[in-house]
């Protein structure tokens, strides 16, 4: 459910491979909204937080079954994205190779962009991460 900008965005997804548009879309919106009451300091912070909600939203529908969810908030000193997914195993960066098909940077585009911390649980884990805004 999409709330005012104080409140942040929070949503929850299927797990559909169209879920990661609807969950880049909603993140932008979000975003959009909040520069216009509280601009950010940096010119590329809604385009990097944008990419990091695709990369997190497609990671949780290739490798854990089922919904996800997404939170966005605005922080004192930058914007904290959440997603948790059904899967509790975390993240693991895997090699880039362009002999073989498109794939392995997203990881590290996340953790590249800002501080990540992943929480697991019995019944899967929410990965933070946050950005400058």
């Amino acid at each position: 459910m999409r709330g005012e900008v104080g409140e942040g965005l929070r949503t929850r997804f299927d797990g559909d491979l169209r879920n990661v548009t609807d969950a880049r879309l909603a993140a932008g919106q979000f975003l959009d909204t909040l520069a216009y009451a509280d601009p950010p300091t940096e010119p590329d912070s809604r385009d990097d937080i944008v990419l990091v909600v695709t990369e997190l939203a497609a990671n949780a529908v290739q490798y854990a079954p089922g919904p996800f969810t997404l939170r966005v908030r605005r922080t004192f000193d930058g914007v904290h994205v959440m997603v948790g997914d059904t899967n509790p195993e975390p993240p693991k960066p895997v090699p880039c190779r362009p002999d073989r098909a498109p794939g392995g940077l997203g990881w590290h585009i996340v953790q590249a962009l800002g501080r990540v911390d992943v929480v697991r649980d019995r019944t899967g884990k929410e990965i933070h991460v946050f950005l400058p805004w």
